[in-house]
């Protein structure tokens, strides 16, 4: 990425002040805004999931029923600001959502405390070895048929340990595996037209995989 682009302002940068790291992705995508948005708002555990190349998600995610959305679910369109999406492990962590800006930007934040599971933290004032994170994806308008999303990560990872060096290292790395799967696996969506129409699931409910867990409480 260009300089400019780590340097940029974001939305939900402010969520983590002073992070001890950030990381920056983007990808062009031969597609409008309006068109990968509603792509975007369905991402998640227990959502249309985690997007990746239809071969590489044959290959390794079973049973099939476990497989990220090949369609847009009207159902999960719906998201607002403060609700609670959940995320992979460890524990039982979850996602908050801070700003929602269609077709444009969507900033989540997620505290996770360890001695609760990984969950939120159960006080309004989370103590300070709590694990904080800012995960912004934001769609900038190339011209009427394509577009650009930069995703950034922004954290701090609670106490200091030993270990701290080779964790940043290693999250880094996950991160830019994970993230370019993703790319990969939403242009393939993207490209197919056929895909664009929202869609309900048979019987006009989420099959059990994909029901939407989501919370809606206050915003602390």
């Amino acid at each position: 990425m260009a300089n400019r682009d780590i340097a940029r302002l974001l939305p939900g940068d402010e969520l983590i002040a002073d992070p001890e790291i950030q990381i920056d992705r983007a990808t062009s995508i031969q597609a409008s805004i309006n068109d990968v948005w509603p792509w975007i708002v369905q991402l998640g555990k227990g959502r249309a999931s985690w997007y990746m190349p239809h071969r590489l998600e044959r290959l390794i995610v079973w049973p099939a029923k476990k497989r990220s959305a090949t369609r847009i679910v009207e159902e999960l369109q719906s998201l607002r600001e403060g609700d609670y999406v959940p995320d992979w492990g460890p524990g039982d962590p979850s996602f908050k959502v801070i700003t929602l800006e269609p077709p444009r930007a969507l900033v989540y934040l997620s505290l996770r405390d360890r001695a609760n599971g990984w969950r939120w933290p159960s006080v309004a004032e989370p103590p300070s070895g709590v694990v904080a994170f800012s995960w912004a994806l934001v769609l900038d308008e190339i011209d009427a048929e394509r577009c650009r999303l930069h995703i950034r990560l922004r954290g701090r990872l609670g106490k200091k340990r030993p270990l701290r060096p080779f964790v940043a290292t290693l999250g880094g790395l996950l991160d830019y595996l994970t993230v370019i799967v993703l790319f990969a696996g939403l242009k393939e969506r993207v490209a197919d037209t056929s895909n664009r129409p929202a869609v309900r699931s048979q019987g006009g409910h989420l099959s059990r995989s994909r029901r939407w867990r989501l919370r809606r409480e206050p915003r602390l």
